[in-house]
């Protein structure tokens, strides 16, 4: 991985600003600013890994930070109880723009159907 700072990097940095919805020791949440829901928020640890995958595999557990903080997020923007999405765009077929993994927290309005069976 490159040794130059990612943009999330300089937003935790808060060298670019940003409108922080939570944070805490492992997590950093702030709105996307090109929100696809009415409620839009990415979560990234503030370590950096390349995607999902590659956090999952080095470090499980802030990997569970992550999601913990993205229904915190959920919870503070009041959508835990009527619903929400949790994505992680895993490398550049995906649509992974920032090579810094970050769960995207969508909801706030009836989202589309994603999925097969079960949703």
């Amino acid at each position: 991985m490159s040794d130059a700072e990612t943009l999330f990097e300089r937003i935790i940095g808060g060298e670019i600003p940003a409108e922080v919805v939570y944070q805490d020791e492992t997590t950093f949440a702030f709105r996307d600013i090109n929100p696809q829901a009415r409620v839009h928020v990415l979560v990234v640890p503030r370590k950096r890994y390349r995607n999902v995958a590659e956090l999952a595999a080095a470090d499980p557990q802030l990997l569970a930070d992550v999601i913990s903080a993205a229904a915190k997020v959920a919870s503070l923007e009041g959508i835990s109880s009527s619903g929400y999405r949790v994505v992680f765009n895993t490398d550049a077929d995906a649509g992974q723009t920032v090579f810094h993994v970050h769960a995207h927290v969508l909801g706030g309005e009836q989202l589309g159907h994603f999925g097969g069976l079960g949703g």
